[in-house]
């Protein structure tokens, strides 16, 4: 606690920015794209196959130019990199107000993605740059804590402007990426001191990622699981309200909002449980609480049993994604950092594929196939667990056997 308190205390004016900016920009983006397959459906009247398409090209694009954000944030910097996502995803929104046919829906849904590509990396590299390293991992747990607040308020907002029947929740979130975008601007000349981006001796480029991932076998066991859990991910946002369908947007809603809720709940606790194990066995604990999320979604549709499936699927969620982002800072080397975060992008390519394929398979079977559609999901998302379970034994092969357990952070 009195950690936690003294980070309170000096923590630097931008990594304050950078977590009330988080929530304005994420309740943004919740209010618009949870709903987005159902608008896409019976609004625009496409196809369940197209709208997995549709919202699946989003990840897919964001994962090959992950290496983008953080290669050219450490040689520009944070701040242009910030600055340019952020007006760039404000007129993203402004497309989706006017877009009609199937490929625009597209072009803008991917260039979301490039968007969310360039400002994930930057945004983090920034956070660890302007905070000392005892508090980053309280950093990226507030962090953490404003999404999920985000995605709370996000989807009730949605709901009370009519997020599946009409497309003024986008006039509203360009209007908060492009204020977020200035106040970005105004960080740049407020404080200088916060520009230099990288520690590296050398700026990383693209090519140099690549070979970190193939040759770190760690790292790309971590990633290759990681694809899976955050396909699994993915089928709260898209195959589950696909499922529904409107007749049970506020059954929806209340799902979205519990998932928020059951992270701000259950992170803390969780976060210092986790503290007392490898993060490797963390993730695969996790990874079984995600399989079992997505199972429950296909049980019943009593909003009781799916609360209950949504609360084991959001301690999945704490588990692999926070500790995600501990791990890969415990294994990369200090000046090859940002690559490793920049190279952990390929994981949305889970993502890409789950909406994809969730959106084939209730297109196949329909919703009165509920439990096997969900099955494969869940079967298709515990696939992670041999990938954790064989990078844990090479993690501590190659530490000799020291347990990589986080008592730096605890």
């Amino acid at each position: 606690m009195s950690k936690r308190l003294n980070f309170i205390n000096k923590c630097h004016p931008v990594a304050w920015g950078l977590i009330a900016g988080t929530f304005l920009s994420r309740a943004g983006f919740f209010m618009c794209l949870p709903f987005l397959g159902i608008y896409l459906v019976e609004v625009k009247g496409f196809a369940h196959a197209t709208v997995g398409a549709i919202l699946g090209i989003s990840y897919f694009v964001s994962t090959f130019t992950g290496f983008l954000g953080g290669v050219w944030s450490d040689r520009f910097g944070r701040f242009p990199i910030l600055i340019c996502s952020m007006f760039l995803w404000s007129s993203v929104f402004v497309g989706f107000v006017y877009a009609n046919e199937v490929w625009e829906f597209f072009i803008v849904n991917a260039l979301s993605g490039f968007c969310r590509s360039l400002f994930e990396p930057a945004a983090r590299a920034l956070l660890a740059d302007v905070t000392p390293e005892e508090n980053r991992m309280d950093a990226f747990n507030l962090r953490y804590f404003a999404i999920n607040m985000g995605g709370a308020i996000g989807p009730l907002t949605g709901l009370l402007v009519g997020a599946s029947k009409n497309a003024t929740p986008f006039t509203i979130a360009a209007f908060i990426y492009l204020s977020y975008g200035l106040l970005i601007l105004w960080w740049k000349s407020r404080f200088p001191e916060s520009r230099t981006a990288s520690q590296a001796n050398d700026p990383i480029s693209l090519a140099a990622s690549i070979k970190i991932v193939s040759k770190d076998n760690v790292f790309a066991l971590f990633l290759a699981g990681n694809i899976f859990v955050v396909a699994g991910y993915a089928h709260l946002d898209t195959t589950l309200s696909q499922y529904l369908g409107s007749e049970s947007i506020h059954t929806y809603s209340i799902l979205f909002i519990t998932n928020a809720i059951a992270i701000l709940s259950l992170q803390f606790p969780l976060v210092t449980l986790m503290k007392k194990t490898s993060p490797l066995t963390a993730l695969k604990v996790g990874n079984v609480l995600f399989g079992l999320g997505i199972l429950g979604f296909g049980v019943s549709k009593s909003v009781i049993f799916l609360i209950a499936a949504v609360i084991l699927f959001s301690a999945g969620e704490i588990m692999c994604f926070i500790i995600g982002d501990v791990f890969i800072s415990e294994i990369a080397p200090v000046h090859l950092r940002g690559a490793y975060y920049g190279a952990s992008g390929l994981q949305f390519i889970g993502q890409s594929g789950g909406a994809w394929i969730g959106g084939i398979l209730i297109g196949m079977f329909g919703n009165s196939s509920a439990l096997l559609v969900f099955g494969i999901l869940a079967l298709l998302t515990i696939l992670a667990y041999p990938c954790f379970e064989y990078g844990e034994y090479l993690f501590n092969k190659r530490h000799s056997g020291k347990m990589g357990k986080l008592e730096k952070y605890s």
